[in-house]
């Protein structure tokens, strides 16, 4: 394996800040950009990127770029919301990608590494898919799209794109699952809706190795689903957490309550879901470190 310079957007960030820290591990020199002041432990260098245009990454000599930086996806779905998403994913990848272009060729990166996410999907019921699937329907779907294609314009400057359609992603210190944990433990969890809809997840390890494993192997790009093997649904979720942490799990949050209150996130995010598999990283070889949600559970807990 080969040693390599990874920037990553987003380093502050939850998936960004263990990704910096399984980079080094595996050898990696990690320069992390930040739009803060504050240093990112475990690289070796911090970059800022200008107030007035975040877009214009400092330019410096990469051999890999992961772009995970993005307008949190919880919320209210107002109007003003749904375009600081769009704005924070579509149109800033669009820009830097363009900056990109003003970079030396030999500074830039040979691969970039694009979040992105389940919600490319749509609602898919039953029905299983993997990265050959076609796009779905609804605003998050829409903003994948958007988002996937403004990276992959990265490909006119010779460059290898690798889109991470990325599930919940469950770990001790970010994400869902410490708010779900504090839940879950006052006796308060229960399904969402139905609880039949589909819940893609991964544990934070397997994310970073199946990014890190993209990175590492040449053959990879296009779309990469970032979850892990065994899919469930929200209820078998709910269960299995409940189970793990020794608690009931009697409440039920009815579908017509979080539409109101949560507007369209509730219907895009917690109401419908995707039967997601992982083709990709099972093809190249990646060997999850938690296959099963109970494992998953038991690690965290």
């Amino acid at each position: 394996m080969m040693y390599m310079r990874i920037g990553i957007t987003g380093a502050t960030g939850f998936i960004g800040g263990h990704l910096a820290v399984g980079a080094k591990s595996h050898g990696h020199e990690v320069v992390a950009y930040s739009r803060g002041q504050r240093q990112v432990s475990h690289a070796a260098e911090t970059l800022r990127q200008p107030a007035e245009a975040p877009h214009a990454l400092p330019e410096t000599r990469l051999d890999a770029l992961v772009h995970l930086s993005g307008e949190s996806l919880m919320g209210l779905w107002t109007a003003e919301k749904r375009k600081r998403i769009w704005q924070s994913r579509v149109d800033f990848t669009e820009a830097f990608v363009a900056h990109l272009a003003t970079w030396k060729p030999e500074n830039r990166p040979k691969v970039l590494v694009c979040a992105s996410g389940a919600g490319f999907y749509g609602e898919s019921g039953d029905v299983p898919v993997d990265e050959h699937a076609s796009g779905g329907e609804g605003f998050l779907a829409e903003v994948c799209a958007g988002w996937e294609k403004a990276a992959q314009s990265a490909e006119k400057l010779g460059i290898r794109v690798v889109l991470l359609r990325t599930g919940m992603v469950l770990g001790p210190d970010g994400g869902a699952f410490p708010l779900l944990k504090r839940v879950f433990r006052l006796g308060l969890g229960g399904r969402l809706g139905s609880g039949k809809q589909w819940m893609a997840w991964i544990h934070v390890e397997d994310a970073v190795g199946i990014i890190l494993k993209a990175i590492e192997t040449e053959t990879v790009r296009g779309p990469v689903n970032l979850c892990a093997p065994e899919s469930v649904t929200n209820a078998q979720f709910t269960a299995k957490l409940a189970a793990a942490l020794k608690r009931p799990a009697f409440f039920h949050a009815p579908a017509f309550a979080l539409k109101l209150l949560l507007r369209g996130m509730a219907e895009e995010m917690l109401l419908s879901g995707q039967r997601v598999t992982p083709r990709v990283a099972t093809e190249m070889g990646y060997d999850f470190e938690h296959p099963t949600l109970s494992g998953a559970f038991k690690a965290l807990v």
